[in-house]
């Protein structure tokens, strides 16, 4: 279990990145959403020992995270968000190198190890390229494989699918589920379809602090009866903005489709109720969130 109480990190220009955060996460895939600038990566790299937190505690199965941090690396996997490579050297070599640096010292179990990653990331045939010619999802699943040696019990990944094409997504997607089963993985990122299709459980994050969190089916529940949708000419946004609680906008053929909270029936204004989905509890999270900032500046 990965249990973080009050925690709290503002860097030395000002920011405040991370704001009282708590959370307790059981074995399984958790998903850390927010939007880009919200604290995410500040927290991974926290949880991760890369950086000191101002207050606040983090315990992993019985370890104290920032009193011995060298005990949670020996436990961790982790895959920044900017994974970078060393040129001109082949995937096993590198994944060879990377064991030794782990710990892995045996020869003969870290040969094992490496190839054993190597295949489970769909990348044995690949194995003699170099990293540096990779495309971007053949990075991640090489990130990923480096991330899982050693066998860690935490594994945290940051953005993962990020500029990844579909295909690639959906690999990197099954990867996640098959090591997900019996291990806390931690998945930060902004882009919903990534929980909504590997997450049973996850918090939105933004300002720092965590909004909501919760199971996704709970949560839509929540907004049950209270979303609708509607397209509007692309002029008239403005005015539906100050009539209405507009949580998302798109454009569609020219027009803009609008989705809106409203506890009361506006279905005689030409909207149309819908069955929300995790979009809607994001974007409508956000929207709350903003409207509370925006209270809290009037107010200062």
């Amino acid at each position: 279990m990965l249990e973080i109480k009050n925690l709290s990190k503002t860097y030395s220009n000002g920011v405040k990145a991370i704001d009282e955060v708590n959370l307790k996460l059981e074995h399984g895939m958790f998903g850390l959403l927010g939007p880009n600038g919200a604290g995410k990566s500040s927290l991974m790299r926290t949880i991760a020992t890369l950086q000191q937190p101002d207050s606040g505690t983090i315990k992993f199965d019985g370890i104290d995270v920032l009193k011995n941090p060298q005990d949670l690396r020996l436990k961790l996997g982790y895959l920044p968000q900017d994974f970078d490579v060393y040129p001109r050297i082949s995937a096993i070599d590198l994944l060879d190198h990377m064991a030794v640096l782990k710990g892995l010292d045996n020869k003969k179990e870290r040969k094992k190890a490496v190839e054993g990653l190597l295949y489970q990331t769909n990348l044995w045939d690949d194995r003699k390229k170099a990293v540096s010619s990779f495309s971007g999802g053949m990075k991640q699943r090489f990130g990923i494989a480096q991330a899982l040696l050693g066998d860690p019990q935490l594994i945290i990944v940051d953005e993962p699918t990020a500029g990844l094409d579909p295909e690639e997504r959906n690999r990197f997607h099954n990867l996640l589920s098959d090591i997900g089963e019996n291990k806390v993985v931690v998945l930060s990122t902004h882009i919903v379809d990534d929980v909504e299709e590997l997450c049973s459980d996850f918090a939105i994050l933004a300002d720092g602090a965590i909004q909501v969190q919760g199971k996704p089916q709970d949560l839509r529940e929540q907004l049950n009866n209270r979303v609708w949708k509607k397209i509007i000419a692309k002029s008239a946004l403005e005015k539906a903005r100050e009539s209405y609680q507009v949580i998302s906008t798109k454009l569609k053929a020219g027009e803009t489709l609008i989705h809106v909270l409203s506890d009361h029936d506006i279905s005689s204004e030409g909207f149309e109720k819908i069955i929300p989905d995790l979009e809607n509890v994001y974007f409508s999270t956000l929207f709350n969130c903003k409207k509370f900032a925006t209270k809290k500046n009037t107010a200062e």
